[in-house]
């Protein structure tokens, strides 16, 4: 994964493998880290999901990850660990969003593959509750 194209508002820490993960630290604040394809390595963000923004997909906050598909086309798979009332509201490119929700079915895993066309994806981890919030990892690989 090429760094030059990580973009965020706090500090960032790498550990150390074949695995790059991106920790987003601190309060408050807008954050996201920004990644373009090809994506070499796995992307892997934690935080807390929810937020106060009512959305077509639960509540929501910052974004939490923006990722560039530079080729006509890429296969990509996001995927979220939280809990039950966590959802993925995928905001692509001409206003084409996507909604996942978890439930207890799923272990408040949301897993969506594809093939998405060139442009910018920005993915933000919700609760279907205002109320409710919890710690997620996101990961997002190439295939």
């Amino acid at each position: 994964m090429n760094t030059r194209h990580i973009l965020s508002h706090r500090p960032l820490r790498w550990l150390a493998g074949g695995l790059a993960m991106v920790t987003l630290l601190g309060m408050g604040g807008a954050a996201y880290a920004e990644v373009r394809t090809p994506i070499n390595n796995p992307v892997v963000v934690q935080g807390t999901s929810g937020g106060s923004q009512s959305s077509s997909c639960g509540f929501i906050g910052s974004p939490s990850q923006v990722v560039q598909v530079t080729e006509s086309f890429a296969a990509l798979r996001f995927r979220v660990e939280g809990g039950d009332g966590t959802t993925l509201l995928i905001r692509g490119p001409g206003g084409n969003n996507r909604c996942v929700m978890a439930d207890s079915l799923a272990g408040g895993v949301i897993e969506v593959s594809g093939v998405w066309d060139q442009g910018r994806y920005t993915l933000f981890v919700g609760e279907q509750n205002q109320a409710g919030n919890n710690s997620y990892t996101l990961s997002v690989v190439q295939e």
